[in-house]
């Protein structure tokens, strides 16, 4: 083979592997191109409050940490009055399954929160405090940087950690996540949530589908197919993360029994 022939082949298998990437590109473009936004539902009618704006009545938790303050749900913990572990306010005596909860909250930026749902109030064991919850976490933070922001999906207590983000429509099958698509980007949550102000939450829970709404859209699409794992009906909770002093409020808590309907 001449040089010029040897030259040709070279520029021929250039271009092939350049088309080859391009498409590759292309390919995985497409694989994470944004499904389209979705709104959240319209509240549905006879939703039951859960606090009534004035007191504890009808929760549960370590009275040096949780109050009301202005109408919302106060939980704070300081270098002088810490919380000994992950501590929980608990929706006393409702066992919740199939349901649409709506609530506001907003938080300091130096700790976390959670919302806990189909939860179990732990009572046996080495607890490090008498208001330990095991289950689904919605995680709460005053942070706007994908992943660790408020909406994901933790496993408070269990073997899966973190099992679902925010921007995921995913499923849990075969002992890992697999995902579908993707519902929000980074700097379509920064733009989505209101740092140092109150947020808006919606969980919608059917069967073993799971969705969060935040500010109205949609921001996690969750099925849990684990035969073992998936969890049907449990209570409701507010968490104060141990570590760093922090506060957490919330507001106008609701909820509908969808199993009712």
């Amino acid at each position: 083979m001449n040089p010029m022939e040897n030259q040709g082949s070279l520029t021929l298998r250039c271009v092939k592997f350049l088309s080859l990437f391009g498409l590759g590109l292309g390919l995985a473009a497409h694989a994470a191109e944004l499904l389209p936004p979705v709104a959240v539902p319209p509240e549905p009618s006879g939703m039951t409050l859960l606090f009534n704006g004035k007191d504890l009545s009808g929760w549960d938790g370590d009275p040096r940490l949780w109050s009301v303050k202005d109408g919302a749900i106060h939980g704070e913990t300081t270098r002088e009055v810490a919380a000994q572990g992950n501590t929980f306010l608990i929706l006393k005596d409702q066992n919740h399954g199939d349901f649409d909860l709506r609530l506001s909250f907003r938080c300091s930026t130096s700790n976390n929160s959670g919302i806990q749902y189909r939860s179990k109030h732990i009572t046996e064991g080495n607890l490090a405090n008498a208001w330990v919850v095991r289950g689904y976490q919605h995680e709460i933070r005053n942070q706007n940087k994908l992943p660790s922001v408020a909406g994901f999906i933790y496993d408070e207590g269990g073997k899966r950690a973190r099992m679902c983000f925010v921007g995921d429509k995913a499923t849990w099958e075969d002992g890992k996540k697999s995902l579908i698509g993707t519902l929000i980007d980074a700097a379509g949550f920064e733009r989505l949530f209101k740092l140092d102000d109150w947020n808006d939450v919606v969980i919608i829970a059917r069967d073993r589908h799971i969705q969060h709404y935040l500010n109205g859209t949609l921001i996690l699409d969750f099925t849990d197919n684990d035969p073992q794992l998936a969890l049907k009906d449990g209570i409701i909770a507010l968490q104060l993360h141990a570590g760093n002093p922090m506060w957490a409020e919330y507001k106008n808590l609701r909820i509908k029994d969808l199993a009712k309907e």
